[in-house]
């Protein structure tokens, strides 16, 4: 949400949630879950929807491809990182299993390795698919596909997961970094960030 606020020149207040399992938090937004965002007063969820919301209230620049296909194309590949392999890692999922199924943290690290590589093993692929190769997932300009793809890989590093063999999604993350709007969102840039895992 960061980077699209950014990409679109729209200013926000960045207010850091240190712990969004607390019921404090969920007082604030019953999902318990980041992003959120206020609105005259109004708490909401959930990338994909603010994303939309976005688009949809600050519609210069778009963040979605001007062609129908590659338009498609973006969003599917945001919805795969969004819906498939984002929710895997998500804590509730990893304190679950390590909570009430009692697994050790390696087995849930070894886990979650194998679906976020599987995971970008098949974004790789979608990517080796496109018509004409581009700068950015499919275009010259970055579009909420981009804006999927850098925080799923900073989560691969973060983990320390194998990402080498996948020099397409790669590229496009590092002509994404280039851009101060990505920079300014990643989580580093952040005032709450800590170096601790």
């Amino acid at each position: 949400m960061r980077t699209a606020l950014n990409l679109k020149g729209v200013p926000y207040e960045y207010v850091a949630v240190e712990d969004m399992r607390t019921d404090a938090y969920r007082r604030i937004n019953p999902q318990g879950l980041l992003p959120a965002i206020e609105i005259e007063g109004r708490i909401y969820g959930q990338s994909t929807a603010l994303v939309e919301w976005l688009e949809e209230t600050y519609p210069t620049p778009s963040i979605l491809p001007a062609d129908p296909q590659d338009r498609l194309s973006a969003r599917s590949f945001s919805q795969y990182i969004a819906c498939e392999i984002h929710p895997i890692h998500n804590h509730r999922v990893r304190d679950y299993l390590t909570g009430e199924e009692g697994w050790s943290e390696e087995k849930s690290m070894h886990w979650y390795e194998h679906w976020i590589v599987k995971g970008l093993a098949t974004l790789e692929e979608m990517l080796a698919r496109r018509p004409a190769p581009a700068v950015f997932c499919f275009g010259d300009t970055p579009s909420v596909a981009d804006i999927y793809l850098v925080p799923v890989l900073c989560n691969a590093r973060w983990f320390g997961f194998p990402i080498d063999g996948f020099p397409r999604l790669l590229e496009v993350d590092a002509a994404c970094r280039r851009l101060d709007a990505f920079q300014a969102a990643m989580p580093e840039n952040q005032p709450d960030y800590s170096t601790k895992s």
